[in-house]
């Protein structure tokens, strides 16, 4: 057995390998290490390997899944080694001899198609990468759905669209010297991507003489798509999922967000790790797997191409206007499983009798909705109620065929609804009911012989027989009885008979449990046939079913936080009415308090210069116009009054501080390569925010940097930009540029204190108020007026251009004075002198009176 294990493992020599031996899947040596302290298991050992201990340890085969998602979890990729035969098949070849075992699958992060290893509301992309003759290719595709997408991709794009679709795992040529994250790289074949083995690898695939059928594509991407579906065969063992067709995706047709943008703005993932707090966990109201995929799709890659966001408005619109067939519909989809995963396990048998269950309730459901949706709809919504239609011959069929409730796995049997074979109700019956079989098999043999003791019985050695009393046994040995009954065994106190129909049923009721199992397995093998081949079918009704929860979703959304259809064209508008941050309004609403709306116009100015203190409110104005700008794009309505946006190419965002020191990279040294990204690719029909330029170093190159970006924003990049700021010299140059435009974040101060309104105004700040916002941070007091005592004397020698007075009058190293005690209100002073264990109910009163009184004077 272990030279068979050391065989196998060496053909395997990066992956755990999950040695089926019975009930469990063992690991030896360094595997076993390995893996029991990922999976906090324990660690044994059995026999000995050239005179030292062989380490193992194991994992019950019932409960593999749940080690598998964590060993893939923490970066292994892990071999099923199963058993291909019968322990009893092997003993015929010997007493010595070793089950024959196989490799049937290798789990890798990108191939996972198990429920339980995988979110239902994301994508699990396999993705794959190449560069010839300059030229890059992307592919990327997820086998539980069966996507399948390429595009051309210049290693310069490649990051942004790794952010975009966040795959699992990324092949790239063996020894390519690619600057990507090691966790998701995997090294394959270096012959798995010659473009011209990839393109006959692909036909073959997909069995069509040309790849010309689906489209053009460039050496690079036929050799990326190749090589996916060679790594697919060599991790599948040949069972190859079914993929469709292949999508080819072009740079123009989608908004451009770059890794660094996607991470302010917090698209898909909030900046604190997870999806809470994102704006995709706001507002996903789907109510399917499906759909909530298809949103991050959307929400990920926002539309360039205005007939495909209006085609999308107008289905949402559909559904804003006609709240009882909205309600209908999303009342129908909670019904609606997950019908690409299920048909994908199906595809790669290693799906069950659920799986089949899922496919006929998907398409219960997809009948249900296509009957209640009218003809008079948008054109989005009429193209996936035609694709609801049909396949009503395989719903009837699995309806016959499957129990209301069917168990998990095929080899546990009972879900063959009754009726459905004769024969497999038959085993059934022998199987569940032998007992009430032999018994009523007793009684007809007590009428025959007259003998009314008569028993039939069971033992281990005999079987079933019949047993009577001694002093019944000659009648039973003679004529004519003897002619029925065989004399089996005699004892002291009985003689024991059987018969050819009791030695018939004998067999029938010990085989009817297996041969009910087997007849069951070939009543699926035949289902699951049946649903492949209706598998592209049962595909389109899984992405209209999709479409009309994401449609439904999106419109509920709009109707239940009030948001407007947003008019958008070919221009370059910009108008945004009583916009506001979705996240943060929903946060605000959860607290009970409101979110304060604000305009944006970049119509009439193009580049705003925004001032204001801290925690007033500017990175929020920022964002949430990046956010509605997507959401239009998307095909969304957009939390604001009125909303007018031309399309935009481009969205960037360059907001908050952070380091990369794993990069050698220093806080300013990251703000400044986003801010270059920015400034070198941004096209004039791009939408910039930028908040704190040039903070993270001396105030003089801060500032001069911040002048020149905004410059090169409004000359060159001519794009449009929010450019928030505590540069207050900036604002000179709203004068200078004729289409920048100075807006503020007002104010109001009450007794040494600053009130935020959180109101974005037309103007100038004059100060950046970050001593109050200090002071309300809790710095010590003293530090707060020490503070306040070094503003003042700097900016008494900013106005006299005397930067002497700070030597002068603040020595750095001076102690500082302990702050002056508060001076008492007039109320404070009267309250001084009133001790209210002495007062009276009425006397209370009338102090209540009196200090309102005070109070309005």
């Amino acid at each position: 057995m272990m030279a068979q294990y050391l065989e196998i493992k060496a053909d395997h020599p990066d992956a755990l390998l999950f040695y089926r031996m019975g009930d469990f899947y063992e690991m030896f040596f360094d595997d076993a290490v390995a893996a029991a302290e990922a999976l906090d298991i324990a660690l044994t050992k059995r026999g000995k390997h050239q005179g030292t201990d062989i380490p193992m340890c194991g994992v019950p085969v019932h409960s593999a899944e749940s080690y598998l998602l964590t060993l893939i979890r923490k970066g292994f990729r892990v071999a099923v080694c199963e058993q291909m035969e019968d322990p009893a098949e092997a003993k015929k070849r010997g007493s010595k001899a070793v089950v024959r075992r196989e490799v049937v699958r290798l789990v890798t992060p990108g191939t996972l198609t198990e429920e339980s290893l995988l979110e239902a509301r994301r994508h699990n992309y396999l993705a794959a990468f190449v560069e010839i003759r300059g030229e890059g290719g992307l592919a990327w595709c997820d086998i539980s759905t069966g996507a399948l997408r390429v595009m051309a991709c210049p290693f310069v794009r490649l990051g942004p669209e790794l952010a975009r679709l966040s795959p699992r795992e990324v092949l790239v040529p063996e020894g390519a010297e690619l600057a990507l994250p090691e966790e998701v790289v995997t090294e394959h074949n270096r012959l798995a991507f010659d473009s011209e083995a990839a393109r006959g690898r692909v036909e073959r695939f997909f069995d069509v003489a040309s790849l010309d059928a689906f489209g053009q594509f460039s050496r690079a991407e036929v050799a990326a798509m190749g090589a996916l579906i060679d790594y697919l065969d060599l991790t599948q063992k040949g069972r190859l999922p079914l993929l469709r067709p292949p999508v080819q995706e072009s740079e123009a047709q989608t908004v451009r967000i770059d890794a660094a943008t996607r991470r302010n703005l917090e698209l898909s993932q909030a900046l604190a790790g997870g999806r809470a707090g994102s704006l995709l966990a706001v507002i996903d109201r789907t109510v399917t797997a499906g759909g909530g995929r298809l949103l991050e799709r959307r929400l990920g890659a926002p539309s360039r191409r205005i007939e495909v966001v209006t085609g999308r408005l107008d289905a949402v619109s559909d559904l804003v206007a006609d709240e009882l067939l909205r309600v209908d519909l999303r009342e129908a989809l909670r019904r609606a499983p997950d019908l690409d995963r299920a048909l994908s396990r199906l595809a790669l048998d290693r799906g069950g009798p659920r799986d089949l269950a899922a496919v006929r309730t998907g398409l219960e459901v997809a009948a249900r909705i296509e009957a209640r949706m009218g003809s008079e709809l948008s054109a989005g919504l009429l193209e996936a109620r035609r694709n609801l239609c049909g396949l009503s011959g395989l719903r009837e069929m699995l309806d016959a065929a499957l129990v209301a409730e069917p168990p998990l796995l095929a080899r546990d049997g009972g879900f063959v609804a009754a009726g459905h074979l004769a024969e497999l109700d038959e085993a059934q019956a022998l199987r569940d009911e032998g007992r009430s079989v032999v018994a009523g098999m007793q009684v007809e043999f007590a009428e025959a012989t007259g003998i009314g003791s008569l028993k039939v019985k069971h033992n281990n050695v005999l079987g079933y027989f019949i047993e009577v009393t001694a002093t019944h046994a000659e009648k039973m040995l003679s004529p004519p009885l003897s002619e029925t009954f065989i004399h089996r065994q005699t004892t002291a106190n009985a003689v024991r008979f059987t018969t050819v129909e009791l030695s018939s049923l004998e067999t029938k009721i010990l085989n009817a449990g297996a041969r009910a199992i087997e007849l069951e397995k070939e009543v699926f093998a035949e289902l699951r046939q049946q649903v492949i081949a209706k598998a592209a079918e049962v595909g389109q009704v899984a992405r209209a079913l999709a479409e009309v929860d994401l449609a439904a979703a999106l419109a509920d959304l709009a109707v239940g936080e009030n948001w407007v259809r947003p008019v958008l064209d070919e221009g370059r508008a910009f108008t945004v009415k009583g916009g506001r941050h979705p996240v943060v309004e929903a946060a605000l609403k959860g607290a009970g308090e409101p979110f304060v709306a604000n305009d944006c116009d970049l119509t009439a100015h193009r580049l705003q210069l925004l001032t204001g203190p801290n925690m007033a409110g500017k990175s929020t104005f920022l964002r949430q116009n990046a956010l509605i700008a997507i959401l239009a794009q998307m095909g969304s309505y957009v939390p604001a009054r009125k909303a007018e946006i031309g399309l935009v190419s481009q969205i960037f965002s360059r907001v908050g501080a952070s380091d990369d020191l794993a990069r050698g990279r220093s806080t300013f040294m990251v703000e400044m390569v986003e801010t270059a990204a920015i400034l070198n690719q941004a096209d004039d029909r791009a939408l910039v925010i930028l908040d704190e330029i040039g903070r993270g170093t001396a105030t003089y190159d801060g500032l001069s940097i911040a002048w020149a970006t905004l410059e090169h924003l409004h000359d060159v990049n001519r794009c449009r930009a929010i450019f928030a700021t505590h540069y207050h010299e900036l604002t000179a140059l709203a004068a200078e540029l004729a289409e920048a435009e100075n807006l503020t974040v007002a104010v109001k101060e009450w007794q040494g204190d600053v009130v935020f309104l959180h109101e974005v105004r037309k103007g100038a700040a004059d100060r950046s108020y970050g001593v109050q916002v200090a002071k309300l941070a809790g710095l010590p007091e003293a530090v707060v007026a020490r503070a306040r005592a070094v503003l003042e004397r700097l900016e008494e020698g900013e106005r006299g251009k005397d930067r002497r007075v700070l030597i002068d009058d603040l020595p750095l190293f001076s102690v500082p004075s302990a702050p002056a005690p508060t001076a008492h209100s007039e109320v404070e002073a009267f309250l001084q002198d009133v001790n209210p264990d002495e007062m009276t109910a009425r006397e209370a009163l009338d102090l209540i009176y009196e200090l309102k009184g005070r109070l309005g004077e």
